[in-house]
């Protein structure tokens, strides 16, 4: 069974599934679903369009320089059977699974590290400038808000 890549998504595409495109020069170009062939005819570009895998690659989405990718190329070449060698890679693939899901998690968290402090600055700003809606009603005095807000206290100093 071969598996092959959609040249402008880079997903899987499986046997009997998806279009492939022969150029006049013989060059064949495969597929995944029609989205992927209605785009390649309208000669975008898959590093534009946001939902292809070379976009996420060339904006820095996905881990795409990693050493645990190099295990998974495909080797043309027979190898002589050995019992050995063989309990010691299912040994290594299970190793090299655990790194691999560690290192993506890593990325994510790296990427989504600097977003956190912004989303936290902007809450902290959303609720200083409408801290007199977050005041209990029975937190009134005399028709002067008490709050720990800055800038109600500094209103309250003020007046």
């Amino acid at each position: 069974m071969r598996l092959v890549k959609c040249w402008f998504c880079s997903s899987t595409v499986y046997p009997g599934h998806g279009i492939q495109f022969v150029r006049n020069d013989a060059k064949i170009f495969r597929f995944c679903r029609s989205k992927c062939h209605k785009n390649f005819k309208m000669k975008r570009n898959p590093r534009k369009v946001k939902w292809t895998k070379a976009f996420r690659a060339a904006h820095g989405k996905d881990m795409t320089q990693d050493t645990t990718f190099e295990f998974e190329k495909k080797r043309n070449r027979p190898e002589r059977y050995d019992r050995n060698v063989v309990q010691d890679t299912l040994i290594a693939m299970k190793k090299i699974s655990k790194i691999k899901d560690k290192r993506e998690a890593d990325h994510i968290w790296r990427r989504l590290k600097p977003n956190k402090k912004k989303i936290r600055e902007d809450a902290t700003n959303e609720i200083d400038q409408n801290s007199s809606l977050t005041v209990a009603p029975g937190a009134r005095k005399d028709k002067v808000l008490v709050s720990t807000s800055k800038s109600v206290q500094n209103e309250a100093m003020e007046e």
